[in-house]
């Protein structure tokens, strides 16, 4: 155990329900970044869904997720798909904390913040890459959305793609909708959709 561990332990042990103070977390928080032990940054953000996890590494973010799924769920994910080194450091987030909240009060059209594409794989990868350039307020087909990741007949295996997008809102599955216009389905349930694209003047 290095220095850092010792003081992470020491800060978190034998404290009230309370926790170590903010100030202390910052500096733990800091010093663990500065000597490249803070892998995978998380923090809470509100929304009108509730609290949103959003979680990045040093290449962009890379995990968003509804208030339904637990916390201990999103990290332990995170844990064991990219690193273990997974921290509350809600001053790294603070950009994507901004977007989502411009996004969400009508001022935002596109997000830029970069993306770190490390939760997806395969052809899953090239539809949320493809979802990603759908304009805002501009809705695409599922058999569109296949067609532009590069297999116009894998309608099927592109819902799947959207249904597991661990970043919801930003890379906007919400856009993706059946031919005619009928909404298809939506990991964070129908009434987010609707309200997504309600939100986007569709």
């Amino acid at each position: 155990m290095n220095s850092l561990d010792r003081e992470l332990t020491e800060a978190t042990d034998g404290l009230p329900l309370g926790g170590p103070s903010a100030e202390a977390l910052r500096a733990l928080t800091a010093r663990a970044a500065k000597e490249g032990l803070l892998d995978v940054a998380y923090a809470q953000v509100d929304s009108p869904f509730g609290p949103l996890t959003v979680a990045a590494t040093s290449r962009g973010l890379v995990r968003v997720a509804y208030p339904e799924r637990p916390l201990d769920d999103v990290l332990t994910n995170l844990a064991e798909e990219i690193s273990a080194r997974v921290l509350e450091a809600p001053a790294r987030l603070d950009p994507i904390r901004r977007e989502l909240d411009e996004y969400f009060e009508g001022r935002l059209r596109r997000f830029s913040e970069p993306i770190d594409w490390s939760l997806t794989r395969g052809f899953a990868r090239k539809v949320l890459e493809a979802t990603a350039k759908i304009d805002f307020g501009q809705v695409r087909t599922y058999g569109e959305v296949a067609a532009s990741a590069g297999s116009p007949r894998a309608v099927r295996a592109a819902g799947n793609g959207l249904g597991s997008n661990p970043l919801p809102v930003v890379v906007p599955c919400h856009r993706v909708v059946r031919t005619g216009g009928a909404l298809g389905g939506y990991t964070g349930g129908l009434e987010r959709k609707e309200f997504l694209l309600t939100l986007e003047g569709r």
